[in-house]
């Protein structure tokens, strides 16, 4: 149980600090960094999965044009989503980019009500008011909708909706999307490097590792999330999410003086808010769900 705890929270701690990666490898645009990032995700998965034996799966997959039509479609949207955050960590949006991670919750319980038809109770409704009131107030605030917030919240709770009904397990499963971009990303990335505008054409010796180097820092977390996910409870893994979109907000105001004033966090305290009261609703549900113990 402690290792599992350790684990998950390893995973979350590790997506916190993505920002500092992004920001070091800047000097690639951040669709270089996307194509990076899925070739090398690709082949790092591919050489785990073979180690661990267990590739026997793909030649039943090939043959499912549904299943690989769903596939399509999250890869489409994790790409998007890596994309969008690539691009607002390196353009001073990391603030945004946090915001977006304390929605996703709040936006994976909507999903379950339109899409999977769970009822929710009144103390969920009540987070997601909330959460809409601080969305609100920050849209009022700043005179714009946090769209890149709400992008990235909107294009994780879709995936996750997706990965959620799929019968592929978590390394399987990237495994298959980055296989399925492939098509794509490597004539991109070979084009993009003969033309000779690519990271790989510069020559920096020291950039390309950093780029190479996106494939295990995607994998890492991955195993280390679906080793815990595995072996803690639903609740206690809610709450350990909020270490990363917490720590990326911490990078965005005190290491990179991103502005937040006191109206901006008047926003976030509301969805805050709206996350204490579904992370303790659910405690409350779990505890009084479980069986007595026996004497």
């Amino acid at each position: 149980m402690n290792h599992a705890v350790l684990a998950a929270a390893a995973a979350y701690f590790m997506w916190g600090l993505f920002p500092l990666y992004f920001k070091q490898v800047a000097a690639a645009q951040p669709f270089e960094i996307v194509l990076h990032r899925a070739v090398w995700s690709m082949v790092f998965l591919l050489i785990v999965l073979a180690a661990m034996r267990r590739l026997a799966w793909l030649r039943d997959v090939l043959r499912r044009p549904k299943l690989l039509g769903l596939f399509a479609l999250s890869a489409a949207l994790v790409s998007g989503n890596w994309l969008l955050y690539v691009w607002a960590v390196n353009n001073d949006r990391v603030v945004d980019a946090s915001l977006g991670y304390f929605i996703n919750p709040l936006v994976y319980v909507l999903l379950g009500w339109l899409v999977l038809h769970e009822r929710l109770r009144r103390a969920q409704w009540a987070a997601v008011a909330l959460a809409a009131l601080g969305v609100l107030w920050l849209t009022w605030q700043g005179a714009q909708v946090p769209w890149v917030a709400l992008a990235l919240a909107a294009s994780f709770g879709l995936y996750g909706l997706i990965r959620k009904t799929a019968p592929l397990g978590t390394l399987e499963g990237l495994a298959l999307e980055t296989l399925l971009l492939a098509s794509l990303t490597v004539p991109l990335l070979a084009a993009w490097t003969w033309r000779g505008d690519s990271a790989l054409a510069t020559g920096d010796p020291s950039l390309v590792a950093w780029l190479v180097f996106a494939g295990p820092l995607t994998a890492a977390p991955l195993l280390l999330f679906a080793y815990g996910a595995r072996r803690i409870t639903l609740t206690l893994l809610g709450l350990l999410q909020y270490i990363g979109p917490t720590l990326q907000l911490v990078l965005g105001v005190w290491l990179y003086r991103e502005p937040f004033s006191g109206s901006r966090l008047a926003g976030f305290a509301l969805i805050w808010a709206a996350l204490a009261l579904y992370s303790a609703e659910g405690w409350w549900v779990s505890r009084r769900a479980a069986p007595a113990p026996s004497h």
